[in-house]
């Protein structure tokens, strides 16, 4: 049976940080999880995010915007690069 969840524990020796500073990221909502008593649940579902293997909506708009900018500001160098 696999696990939905991990504690704070588990999850501070995946990103091999201290348990402490997972709570901090609990706390700022860098990391989503849910109270269950006086501790924390994280879900596994969450897990690729947290590593940084999945894009967010913010992080995938914000590379978009970047792209279209760069290809507006630099269109004809990045054409003639492309085409040597």
């Amino acid at each position: 049976m696999k696990k939905k969840y991990l504690s704070t524990i588990e999850l501070a020796k995946i990103l091999n940080i201290s348990r402490v500073a997972v709570l901090k990221k609990i706390k700022l909502g860098q990391i989503k999880a849910i109270r269950v008593g006086r501790n924390y649940a994280i879900s596994v579902k969450d897990l690729g995010g947290i590593l940084g293997e999945e894009l967010t909506k913010k992080d995938e708009a914000m590379i978009n915007r970047v792209v279209k900018r760069t290809v507006k500001e630099y269109g004809e160098t990045l054409r003639l690069l492309g085409a040597s």
